[in-house]
């Protein structure tokens, strides 16, 4: 692999500045979540989509907004509710009683980035009316494809206790997510700084008040997902990878394992994480660093096991710890 240009290095170093600033400026809303703003940068990187898990108010929806706040890229968000209509999403043809010819009239769908909140409460049909704009990147009305902007981005959220009158993701759909990220309830401390900034006046609602401003936009996407196509990845990690994925495909807890296609995922979010902390190579640790948000949603768990406790990320955990780590 030849070595970058000192322009290339320098665009690669500003796309990475660019990108940590966003940390910053979320953090003027949010209070903690780290984890969940990495993996909403790493997704960005690797043009994939994001499921976000956790109980009703802890910031999923706040945390998506600023993301889309301190990035200059179209937003839009679609409440998703049991009577929702796939072409509530999509968009359809609109007859124009004028010209006497149907138009097609664009649905939420053809933004940046699209909030879709609770999707787990529309049915099914609506659900996958999104798979051909995550995995094609295009959406198809009436025989026409239309392409969705560049960049395109879907951050889910989705409440884990509250199962009535929701509609659990298949494994087709959930399998288009990159990421899988948890989202905590906060720490004691974390919670008095909540309750602090809300008696000094904060408004989550008003997030241009609370000084967020646009410190990215699509070149600094554009030239860092170029530095991270850069990024080399050994045979040893990719092996390392391969090993990871096949024994989740051989665990006495699980009935599904990860397919080729969690495999190249894992190899993408690492890549992304290696490039974000400042390196041009892959390591072990930025494999276990992704590992969990990039598989605990492509594995099914045994019934049986799902009654001793055990959980997705405890499977991979001990998985993480029984494979070998290349020298």
């Amino acid at each position: 692999m030849s070595a970058p240009t000192p322009e290339t290095a320098e665009k690669s170093d500003s796309a990475r500045a660019s990108l940590e600033a966003l940390r910053t400026e979320i953090a003027k809303a949010v209070v903690g979540q780290d984890s969940a703003v990495t993996g909403l940068v790493v997704a960005l990187l690797c043009r994939g989509h994001v499921l976000l898990e956790g109980v009703p108010g802890v910031a999923k929806t706040l945390l998506v907004r600023a993301l889309a706040a301190s990035l200059e890229l179209d937003t839009k968000r679609v409440q998703f509710t049991p009577d929702l209509m796939p072409s509530d999403i999509t968009g359809s043809l609109v007859y124009d009683a004028r010209t006497a010819e149907f138009s097609f009239q664009p649905g939420p769908v053809f933004t940046n980035l699209l909030l879709a909140d609770e999707i787990n409460r529309t049915p099914p049909k609506t659900q996958s009316s999104l798979l051909e704009a995550m995995e094609e990147r295009q959406v198809t009305v009436d025989g026409t494809s239309r392409p969705l902007p560049e960049p395109f981005l879907v951050a889910a959220t989705q409440n884990p206790v509250e199962y009535e009158g929701t509609y659990p993701l298949p494994e087709a759909q959930l399998d288009r997510f990159l990421l899988k990220l948890t989202v905590p309830l906060p720490t004691r401390q974390e919670e008095i700084n909540v309750l602090s900034r809300h008696a000094d006046g904060f408004n989550p609602r008003d997030l241009q008040a609370a000084g967020i401003r646009p410190v990215a936009g699509p070149a600094d996407l554009a030239a860092a997902r170029a530095a991270v196509a850069k990024t080399s990845v050994s045979p040893e990690i990719a092996g390392y990878v391969v090993d990871i994925c096949r024994a989740t495909r051989e665990s006495p807890s699980l009935t599904l394992g990860v397919s080729p296609r969690g495999a190249t995922a894992l190899l993408s979010t690492a890549r992304a994480w290696a490039w974000l902390t400042g390196r041009d190579y892959v390591t072990p640790d930025d494999v276990k660093a992704l590992a969990l948000p990039t598989l605990r949603h492509r594995i099914q768990l045994r019934p049986e096991a799902e009654m001793e406790g055990v959980t997705a990320d405890s499977v991979i955990s001990a998985i993480l710890s029984h494979v070998p780590v290349p020298r």
